[in-house]
């Protein structure tokens, strides 16, 4: 297990949270780095500079608190559009750029955004230069394999954006057509390995300490990302950890530890989205976290609450006392 850098920043070991739409918020990615993620990366926000004063924008440029590397991922498919949205992010606080062209949701795809992209190499290779050389902090892109099975180009992507200046590759290891069914193929990402200069990372079906250990094997990558597999157990960050440096995982957090941490991690995105979001926004994390631990009957109850102290009461009387 070793460290690698994106530009100028170390990365301490290989196991990273990737970005998630709707989960990856600065309460989520605090909560992994503080359980063992080397790295973390914001929702995707748009280069659209005309939504910045949205309040999802602003939630999502939050970073205070928030060790670093600061990496902030920009979607879109303008090349100076992007770039303008890379520039006031580093404006904001952003060490690092990640450009998205990984996304397969019909909406971005629309829009000829996220891994739609992966169809027009030259465009590609134009918003890679272009937001390069805008900003004077690495910049990184996330892709998937290609479009579709007949065109699985990711190769050939992986190397224009090397020669446009990209500092690291991020693989989702599925197409654009698969969205998240079926199962992710490494091979193809190996290939890209060990075709690049620059450090590349693989994305996708990482679930496990063992599958982590076995697609580092496979691909011979830098590092990993783990993205579903983090909801409701970012404990999985230390435990692959361990795995890789021991041979031996970490334990498995006991209930009274996820109970826990799940009440800490509800407190904070009451605190920071507000009481009435926050409160809403923690039931599918809450979901999460009570995931196979046979608490229907009150999971169910929880899931009802619609006021912040509320919820946090009903956890600790009903959840975190007998747990103990």
């Amino acid at each position: 297990m070793s460290a690698f850098a994106i530009g100028p920043h170390l990365i301490e070991h290989p196991v990273m949270l990737a970005p998630m739409a709707g989960v990856t918020d600065r309460p989520f990615r605090q909560l992994c780095r503080r359980l063992g993620a080397s790295y973390a990366v914001s929702e995707m926000l748009s280069c659209d500079l005309s939504l910045l004063r949205t309040a999802k924008t602003q939630f999502r440029m939050n970073h205070d608190g928030e060790p670093g590397p600061i990496a902030v991922q920009i979607a879109g498919s303008d090349p100076k559009a992007l770039a303008a949205a890379a520039q006031h992010n580093v404006a904001n606080g952003a060490q690092i750029i990640d450009i998205n062209m990984g996304c397969p949701q019909k909406k971005v795809a629309k829009k000829m955004c996220g891994s739609a992209l992966m169809a027009n190499p030259d465009l590609v290779q134009a918003i890679c230069r272009e937001v390069v050389e805008s900003v004077a902090v690495p910049v990184t892109l996330k892709t998937r394999l290609g479009t579709d099975e007949q065109h699985q180009n990711v190769t050939l992507i992986a190397q224009l954006a090397e020669a446009a200046g990209i500092a690291a590759l991020f693989i989702h290891g599925r197409t654009k057509a698969q969205k998240y069914q079926g199962h992710s193929d490494y091979d193809l990402i190996a290939a890209v390995k060990q075709a690049a200069n620059i450090p590349v990372i693989a994305n996708g079906d990482i679930d496990s300490p063992a599958k982590a250990a076995a697609v580092l094997q496979q691909t011979q990558c830098d590092g990993i990302m783990i993205g579903r597999a983090a909801q409701g157990n970012p404990w999985i960050f230390q435990q692959i950890k361990s795995h890789l440096a021991t041979g031996q995982a970490a334990p498995k957090p006991q209930p009274t530890e996820v109970i826990q941490v799940m009440y800490e991690h509800v407190k904070n995105l009451h605190d920071f989205y507000g009481p009435a979001t926050g409160c809403r926004i923690a039931r599918k994390h809450i979901k999460w976290f009570l995931k196979g631990m046979n608490l229907d009957p009150i999971a169910r109850q929880l899931m009802t609450i619609g006021d912040a102290e509320e919820q946090l009461l009903f956890i600790n009387q009903n959840l975190l006392e007998k747990a103990a």
